[in-house]
């Protein structure tokens, strides 16, 4: 399984981004997909998660930001990020919840 992140970059505070996360080797619809991230020197943090039914769930540091939604006919996750703040500075991931294969991740930026 491989997932392949983007979308990241450099944003001023208040700004936005949207993450895609395109997986091959595997069929997403049948999983309940997450979106992570890791800041330098803090461990892995779960951001969203989306159910095959494409229920959403957001961890409290995201929730009323944050849009998780998936394309199953693209194979393809996305995240909206919306209002961002310097603390949003991460690597995001994507994956299948309780998956071992990990991309490489997109960097997001919030600074001015």
């Amino acid at each position: 399984v491989q997932f392949v992140e983007s979308g990241g970059g450099l944003v001023q505070p208040g700004g936005s981004l949207r993450l895609s996360c395109v997986a091959s080797g595997a069929i997403i619809r049948i999983y309940t997909m997450a979106w992570y991230r890791q800041a330098p020197g803090k461990q892995r943090d779960l951001v969203a998660t989306i159910t095959t039914g494409s229920s959403s769930n957001y961890s409290d540091f995201v929730k009323g930001r944050f849009t998780i939604s998936r394309d199953n006919a693209k194979n393809t996750l996305y995240l909206q990020m919306n209002s961002l703040k310097p603390e949003d500075t991460a690597v995001y991931y994507c994956n299948a919840v309780g998956g071992v294969d990990w991309g490489q991740g997109t960097q997001v930026t919030v600074s001015s």
